[in-house]
Formats: C-alpha cells, sequence, structure tokens
C-alpha cells in the first residue's frame, strides 16, 4: 500500500505544480495601450516585434489604424480595438456605417492567422464632463449598432464591446468618501446603467480609466504616498475594509456603484492606468517606475482589491511618448509612455509583476535624422523678440519639458531658447529655414543637452502627423489665440525669460 500511495502523491504534486504555472501564466497577462498622437511614427512592425520580444499580450488601440492591425497579423496579441468619438455619431444614427466599419477593421481580420481582435472599444471617455454630454445621446446607439453589426458576421460571441468610461461618472458623498458610498453620479446614472445592462446581456466588460497621478495632480492637499502601492500611507478604513492606495479606492467605488445598480458580479477592465515622467512637478522617471511597477505587482498577484477578490485586468498607458498630443489637461499629457518617442525604454521595469529590475527591450533598428541641433545663435545682439520667437517656437512643437518641476525647467533664457527652437526644428525635419528666427538661432553638430534635459534629434520616418492632418491643429490650437509666451504660461514655465 505503501508503494502505491507514492505514485498518487507524484501525480498529485505534478497535477498542482501544472495548475500553479498556468495561472502564473495567465497571471502574467496584462494589457498596454499605443497612442499614435504623435509627429512621427515607428515603423508598426518594429514596435509589434518589440511589444512580443517584452512580453506583451494585451494591446489597445484607439483606432484603427491598417499599418498597425497589418503588422498584428499572425501574433497571438489580444487586442481592443476603439472606435474614436468623433463616428459615434454616423455609428449612432447609421447601421451601414457600423457595418462597414466592423467589416473593414475586424471580420477582415478575423480569420485563422490574423489579428486576435477581443474586444471593440465604442468611444473613449464618451461622458467625460469636459465634453459636456455631447455623447450622453449617441453611445448607447453606437454600441447597439456595432454589436449587431458583429453579430451579422458571426463575430458576436468572439468579438466583446465594451465602452471606456472615466472614474469621473461615479462618486463618494464628501460627507462620507468611503468606497461603500459610491454610486454613479445622479446625472449620469440612467445612461450609465443602460449601458451596462446592455453590456451585461452580450456577456461583455465595463471599462474603466483610473488614474491615480490625476488624484494627486488636481489636489494640493492630496496624500502623496496614497498614489503609490507599497503600504507607507495611513490606510482608510471603510467598514471591516482597510484601503492603502487610491487605486483600490477607486476601483472599489466602482464596484460598489455596479453593485447598487443591480450588477455586483460585472467584469471589470482597467482600460488606462498609469504615470507621466515629465511635464509637471511629481512627473518623473522615479514616481512613474514606483508606481507602473507596484500596478503590474497588484494586478498580477491575485490578491485583487478589498471589495473584489482576483486578478486585476489592466492596460498600461501607454506604450510610447506622443509629442502631438493636446496638452489642455496638463503638460505631462504627451509623457505617459514606457517608452521615448524613439522606442527607447525609460527605465527598468519587470513586466512579471516580481520587482526584479529587468530592463526592457527597445525597439530595433530605428532610424534617426541627421545629428544636428537648432540653437540660440551666441553671436546674437539684438534679443528683441527672443519671447516671441521661443512662443511662437513651442506653440508649434514640443517644450512641455520646460514646465516647472521638469526636466528641462532650470535652464537659462539661452537654455530655453536653444530648447525652443531646436524642437520647432526637429519637428520641421531639420529644413535649414526652420533654424533662423530673424538670425536668433543657428545650426550645430555639438549636442546641446544638458544633464537630464535632453535635446532630441527626432527618427526618421514618413508620414506623420504632420502631413496627414495638420500640424496647427493636432501640436496646439492655442496658436489661433496668440499671446506671447502662451504655450508657457500654460505649462507654468518658471524660468529666466522674464529677466
Amino acid at each position: 500500500m505503501a508503494y502505491e500511495k507514492v505514485p498518487k502523491a507524484k501525480s498529485f504534486l505534478v497535477t498542482m505544480l501544472l495548475v500553479l504555472a498556468l495561472m502564473a501564466h495567465k497571471g502574467s497577462s496584462f494589457g498596454v495601450n499605443w497612442g499614435t498622437m504623435a509627429t512621427r511614427q515607428l515603423p508598426p512592425e518594429k514596435v509589434v516585434q518589440m511589444l512580443q520580444e517584452n512580453g506583451f499580450t494585451k494591446l489597445k488601440l484607439f483606432e484603427a489604424d491598417h499599418k498597425i492591425l497589418d503588422a498584428l497579423v499572425g501574433t497571438q496579441i489580444e487586442v481592443m480595438l476603439a472606435i474614436p468619438n468623433f463616428m459615434l455619431q454616423d455609428m449612432s444614427i447609421d447601421t451601414v456605417a457600423a457595418i462597414s466599419w466592423v467589416d473593414a477593421n475586424v471580420s477582415s481580420y478575423c480569420y485563422d492567422g490574423g489579428v486576435n481582435i477581443k474586444y471593440v472599444a465604442v468611444g473613449n471617455e464618451p461622458f467625460l464632463k469636459a465634453y459636456n454630454g455631447t455623447y450622453l445621446k449617441t453611445t448607447l446607439p453606437a454600441l447597439k449598432n456595432i454589436q449587431e453589426a458583429l453579430n451579422r458576421f458571426g463575430l458576436g460571441s468572439q468579438v466583446k464591446v465594451t465602452v471606456p468610461f472615466n472614474a469621473d461618472i461615479y462618486f463618494s458623498p464628501d460627507s462620507d468618501p468611503v468606497p461603500s458610498t459610491g454610486d454613479f453620479l445622479p446625472e449620469l446614472k440612467d445612461h450609465v446603467i443602460e449601458i451596462i445592462q446592455y453590456l451585461y446581456t452580450n456577456e461583455a466588460p465595463f471599462t474603466v480609466n483610473i488614474y491615480p497621478f490625476l488624484s494627486l495632480y488636481g489636489n494640493a492637499y492630496f496624500p502623496f504616498e496614497f498614489a503609490f502601492f507599497d503600504g507607507k500611507s495611513k490606510p482608510i478604513r471603510d467598514g471591516d475594509l482597510l484601503y492603502t492606495n487610491v487605486f483600490d479606492a477607486n476601483f472599489d467605488t466602482l464596484v460598489w456603484s455596479l453593485t447598487k445598480a443591480g450588477f455586483p458580479e460585472m467584469k471589470i477592465i482597467v482600460g488606462e492606468v498609469g504615470w507621466p515622467t515629465d511635464g509637471v512637478v511629481n512627473a518623473n522617471i522615479p514616481n512613474a517606475k514606483r508606481f507602473n511597477q507596484g500596478m503590474l505587482k497588484h494586478a498580477l498577484s491575485g490578491n485583487g482589491t478589498p471589495a473584489r477578490k482576483g486578478m486585476i485586468d489592466v492596460y498600461l498607458f501607454s506604450l510610447i511618448d506622443e509629442n502631438a498630443k493636446s496638452i489642455a489637461p496638463g503638460c505631462f499629457e504627451r509623457h505617459w509612455g514606457l517608452f521615448e518617442f524613439d522606442g527607447k525604454p525609460k527605465y527598468e521595469l519587470d513586466l512579471s509583476g516580481s520587482l526584479q529590475n529587468k530592463g526592457l527591450v527597445a525597439v530595433e533598428g530605428v532610424d534617426y535624422m541627421s545629428k544636428r541641433w537648432c540653437v540660440l545663435n551666441p553671436d546674437a545682439k539684438d534679443l528683441y523678440g527672443l519671447a516671441s520667437s521661443i512662443d511662437y517656437a513651442c506653440s508649434l512643437s514640443d517644450c512641455t519639458a520646460l514646465g516647472y518641476g521638469s526636466s528641462c525647467n532650470n535652464l537659462s533664457l539661452e537654455g530655453n531658447a536653444s530648447y525652443a527652437f531646436n524642437m520647432y526644428y526637429q519637428v520641421n525635419d531639420q529644413k535649414i529655414w526652420t533654424c533662423d528666427f530673424s538670425g536668433l538661432a543657428v545650426e550645430t553638430d555639438e549636442d546641446p543637452s544638458v544633464g537630464n534635459c535632453q535635446f532630441p534629434v527626432m527618427i526618421a520616418y514618413a508620414p506623420s502627423l504632420l502631413q496627414h492632418r495638420g500640424l496647427l491643429h493636432m501640436l496646439n490650437p492655442m496658436i489661433l489665440n496668440f499671446d506671447g509666451f502662451a504655450y508657457l504660461g500654460l505649462c507654468n514655465l518658471k524660468s529666466h525669460t522674464a529677466t
């Protein structure tokens, strides 16, 4: 009998090891957002290769870019493909438009060996307060038409619809600000619950974007340590539950809101979560590494949140910096990437969540423009008009690194001018006439970078958004209301420009 027990014990042990291995493999699954609001794009095939080499298994796209979708063909990367907000009106009233979009962007890629499209995100944060109700009446009809189009192509059970919401659609009252008092905003509640009911009927998830950084950015009294996951903050008690970080508190406020709406088991996906590395105070590499590493460890641990245990399905925001994003929310908006604009990792990040200092693999074989920069002409005598030249250059490029608390905030007046001129010069393909500014600027082959303040040389890839969508529209709409130092003032620049 003793002889027979040994194989059974071994069998049980082997079985348990297999189960744990499968759990570990499943636990390593997480996503990342790939935004493309940049003046120049890295070749999609090179980025996809980098995704695979780093072990990214899920990807969220903000629009259907066929060059990216073509590069994903044959990979096992799970894709959430989004329909931009500006298309919601047409999708809500025109079933043919919905069918055509699904045909061109989903069914055409859903074949054996094609693209592993798992979700279609209908809009992005359509109920955001800043939109003033623009998409309240179009989101659900668009959602239904896309779902019916998926059904028409036989994809309804394979590809699920969802709507990524901002966390500002739910709240806890100021009188008792704990997760268990959470509920959807009264003015949005009926609209949100209608969408939840439709998603639930179609076995589709609720998607929410949660940004602890914005909690810190928007409130001077917010406890800094509560934004992170490593237990250095004083806990907040909610009944029998303790909260040591704002992510869990925010997530569970949603859990309670769904529970009160009658959907306690609704699947939740965190569509965006991350931390920027430049542009404002607290947006830096040490904080970004601390937050994102903590987020991955937390999400993949299986511990869940106090109110909902288990793996947390997250998509980090974002993959690569986007130098053409609107800076209306803040000058950090162009610096969310795990990777620089050229595909170089900003910091070490262990994607398994085990807190090992593992380096990320960079995009390989990147081509750059010539090693030339544009700087303030040292021989310039008359500096009249320098301030307006700096502002003009920044309004048509990206000077967010000059913002207060940012990587280039310590430059002198001359340094600010050189940085602004160079960014304008690089975004305009290093054309010689873009480095003049009435004799104030001059080209150089000596790198003017200072310490952590890098003067970049742009990547040499076209076509760019500059060509396709118009730089004035893309980079900064406030140039239409130009007033000296408008751009730099928006980024709270504390520099020597006033001296």
